[in-house]
């Protein structure tokens, strides 16, 4: 697939910033994206004892697309400017900073005072806690995974959603709570008129049989909101078209895996076949096995492959780590930052292992 090239029309400002490194505060981006920050980002952090991130074009044009998006250019759109797309899949090479983009991605968008769904844990929608299948949709329901994901969604966007009434008024189909069983006679719940998102979501915090259906009702809602841009952004994206950890009995002796997209929660997101803007990323760390190139749901030109450093961005990250001590002056010259590129291959990760081995 294409490598995304978005910038044939250069953007006022922008463009310097390719190859420089923004300061973020650790308190500033716990406060931004307090769902969890990617571990590539804190690993990097860590090891160069700074909070600071390269800007990359792959991010920028990332980031154009988007805003295009909400705010279109003046030029038609039948010119020879670039595609803008709503939907995105991020795609790429183990450690191209995939995560790192979609996370900046959705600081972004929050400092642009835009709505944003941020799930950095995709495939948690898919293992652990407790489920069944549901009587009435014949899906599988996960109460637990439910609950937390409308935690992360009140964590930063709780002012918002204060302000954003309910558009759809049916009553949500209730189903078994974690560990507490059914409610007698009782199957659905009432949403009255007046009500906001935040207190749909905080029905579905608070009532754990309510949970899955709040969610549901969630994704819903979100493509009706007309006050402000919504993003949905999912990390570990992959994970919802392979099988998830959950079986059900078949016969005596075996059982059956359950399919990602026979989860109630995932069904209701997965698909990016919708005029909403959104944008999954691939998780090498999560993958089970390699997805077919076509995927279901999604569009064929969605998928983005995100390159690896280009030589120029190698150079600034070299340069940056031997003003951080982590490669040695004396020994740090154009011959030896190059090696280290080659030998990663472009991988952010192994050249920031292999830096302090500079000789």
């Amino acid at each position: 697939p294409p490598t995304l090239h978005l910038h044939p029309f250069p953007l006022p400002t922008y463009s310097q910033d390719t190859c420089s490194y923004l300061k973020f505060t650790m308190q500033g981006l716990n406060n931004i994206l307090p769902e969890e920050l990617p571990m590539g980002m804190v690993k990097e952090f860590e090891d160069s004892l700074r909070t600071a991130l390269l800007v990359r074009q792959s991010f920028l044009d990332l980031r154009d697309n988007f805003r295009r998006v909400v705010d279109p250019p003046m030029w038609s759109s039948n010119s020879k400017g670039p595609k803008i797309k709503k939907q995105i899949v991020l795609d790429g090479l183990v450690s191209c900073g995939k995560s790192i983009a979609l996370a900046m991605l959705v600081q972004w968008a929050r400092e642009e005072g835009w709505l944003v769904l941020y799930v950095p844990r995709g495939r948690e929608w898919t293992h652990g806690g407790f489920f069944y299948r549901h009587p009435q949709t014949g899906l599988w329901d996960t109460p637990v995974q439910a609950a937390n994901v409308l935690k992360d969604f009140l964590k930063y966007n709780e002012s918002y959603l204060k302000k954003l009434p309910c558009r759809i008024f049916d009553s949500i189909m209730l189903g078994e709570g974690a560990g507490v069983g059914w409610l007698k006679d009782v199957d659905s719940l009432a949403i009255p008129e007046g009500t906001s998102l935040y207190d749909l979501v905080d029905i579905g915090v608070k009532q754990t049989h309510a949970a899955v259906g709040v969610v549901v009702r969630l994704r819903k809602e979100l493509s009706l909101v007309k006050d402000m841009p919504v993003l949905i952004a999912i990390d570990q994206y992959n994970s919802w078209f392979t099988f998830s950890e959950y079986e059900e009995p078949a016969t005596l002796q075996s059982c059956r895996p359950v399919h990602a997209k026979e989860l109630a929660m995932v069904k209701a997101f997965r698909s990016m076949v919708h005029n909403d803007m959104m944008v999954g990323a691939f998780s090498h760390s999560t993958a089970v096995g390699k997805l077919r190139q076509e995927l279901p749901d999604v569009p064929i030109d969605a998928r983005v492959i995100l390159p690896r450093y280009s030589l120029e961005e190698a150079e600034a990250v070299c340069h940056y780590y031997k003003r951080q001590r982590l490669i040695r002056h004396e020994v740090f010259n154009e011959e030896s930052w190059k090696k280290v590129y080659f030998l990663a291959n472009g991988n952010g990760a192994e050249m920031r292992w292999l830096a302090p081995f500079t000789r």
